[in-house]
């Protein structure tokens, strides 16, 4: 085996679209040892790959450790189930998110609990193995080294996807080798208006790199967003009818509730029409934010329409019976959990009523299955039939990841690119955006994850094969 052979990095991804991401290294090293790291650990939320959650593709006893990019159950919902099957090294994350992931998990054990009952199937994990889970976990700051054994250090850079969210960079090293520098993107945006975004030192942007790059959005341009969300929500206030928004309780629903009070400060929203936010992981999230627990800025949390109310089972009780105008933010943001599930059937059959989505709605989820549907036809909810009378609408103006655009002025400022990995897509849009980073950003090689590993030196790419994992 020639000497660049024996110092080397296999990196595959486990999930094959955009949800239940996790990467998986291996690194083997010139004296013979060998070790393996995953970069997050999340539950897999598209129907048709829900039974990948049961199981693992790798023995959770052979990890050496977890590194974390950000606190979204598609990143981080499977933690407890990997701890529950024998991992029993550390999981390294920012200290924000940190903050966040016992809410985030217990609220996932919840979820998993209740769909486990209905299904006559043992859950997941449990509250107490989430509460087990966070022994382990280590939390950092962004912009300095962290030691996590002999031969890799690890960095977390700032990442505007979501509070506490990172990029992270791997440096893998050994005496007498060049170093293999790796970063994961994770999920990516470059700017939240929650906070400011610390900037990347220098130094990086001139590392002989392999980027791992997410591609959620890789089939647009930030030029091709349509902002409606304003106009929708006046226009259905304006003529007395009752607006609801389902939203995701971290990041979304205190972007949501910032937007409204910017309404109302402009007086274009009337202060007679009450704001009424539902879901308790939300109003969690909503406290801690305005706390700083989030690392949001202090000129950002006064984010609250002056309005508010945060019902409770009374007020629910009349908000589903009412008719008067009214605007109701509420979890879940793909409406198939928390109290949106009943806000939803309620108002669906009401011609005066506006259903307002504020992202991504995957297929399978209630969200999807109403947006889907042509006014006037029948939908089905939880078994019930249901004529749509109500407008659904979509938008995408409040996607916490970069679009194409975005992304690729990211990319270009590094000034040594080995190779690109596209990864966190669905499979059409990762072949879209590996061809656009080929032309635009010119690294020695791109590859898409999914179906195959890709193995790495401090050279660059070495090889790839099929690797089947679903």
């Amino acid at each position: 085996m020639g000497k660049k052979e024996r110092f080397y990095a296999d990196i595959m991804s486990v999930h094959p679209e955009v949800t239940g991401s996790c990467n998986i290294v291996t690194v083997r090293l010139p004296n013979g040892e060998k070790f393996h790291f995953i970069v997050d650990c999340g539950l897999f939320q598209e129907k048709e790959y829900m039974k990948c959650n049961n199981e693992f593709m790798f023995n959770p006893y052979n990890i050496d450790f977890c590194l974390v990019t950000h606190a979204h159950v598609d990143h981080i919902g499977r933690l407890p189930f990997l701890i529950k099957k024998g991992y029993s090294g550390y999981i390294y994350a920012t200290d924000v998110t940190k903050n966040i992931m016992p809410s985030a998990l217990k609220d996932s054990a919840k979820v998993l609990r209740e769909s486990a009952k209905r299904n006559k199937e043992k859950a997941l994990y449990s509250e107490s193995d989430v509460e087990h889970t966070m022994q382990h976990v280590m939390g950092y700051g962004y912009n300095h080294w962290i030691r996590i054994n002999g031969y890799v250090r690890i960095m977390f850079l700032s990442n505007g996807h979501l509070y506490g969210a990172a990029m992270i960079l791997v440096q893998i090293s050994y005496p007498g080798e060049k170093d293999i520098n790796i970063l994961f993107t994770g999920d990516y945006n470059n700017k939240n208006i929650f906070f400011d975004l610390e900037p990347i030192p220098k130094w990086v942007y001139s590392l002989p790199l392999t980027i791992v790059q997410e591609s959620t959005y890789g089939y647009m341009d930030s030029t091709d967003i349509r902002e409606c969300f304003n106009d929708n929500i006046l226009k259905c206030a304006r003529k007395g009818g009752t607006v609801v928004i389902p939203v995701f309780a971290l990041g979304r629903m205190q972007e949501i509730l910032y937007y409204l009070k910017g309404l109302q400060d402009l007086e274009l929203l009337s202060m007679d029409i009450p704001i009424y936010i539902d879901g308790k992981l939300g109003n969690t999230y909503t406290s801690m934010c305005k706390s700083g627990m989030l690392g949001a800025k202090e000129d950002m949390r006064d984010f609250l329409p002056k309005n508010i109310i945060f019902a409770d089972k009374t007020t629910k009780g009349t908000l589903l019976q009412n008719k008067e105008a009214k605007i109701i933010v509420t979890t879940s943001g793909m409406g198939s959990h928390g109290p949106a599930q009943s806000y939803i059937p309620a108002y669906i059959t009401n011609g005066n009523a506006l259903i307002q989505f504020t992202g991504y709605v995957t297929e399978g989820t209630l969200g999807r299955d109403i947006k889907d549907a042509e006014k006037g036809k029948t939908v089905k909810i939880r078994g019930v039939l249901y004529k749509k009378a109500a407008d659904v609408e979509y938008t995408n103006e409040f996607s916490a990841h970069a679009k194409a655009d975005e992304m690729i002025s990211f990319l270009q400022r590094f000034e040594n690119l080995n190779l690109v990995l596209i990864n966190h897509g669905e499979t059409e849009t990762k072949e879209i955006f590996a061809r656009r980073v080929l032309d635009k950003v010119h690294p020695k090689k791109v590859g898409v994850l999914g179906q195959y590993f890709f193995r790495i030196n401090p050279y660059g790419l070495v090889t790839s094969k099929s690797a089947k994992f679903l």
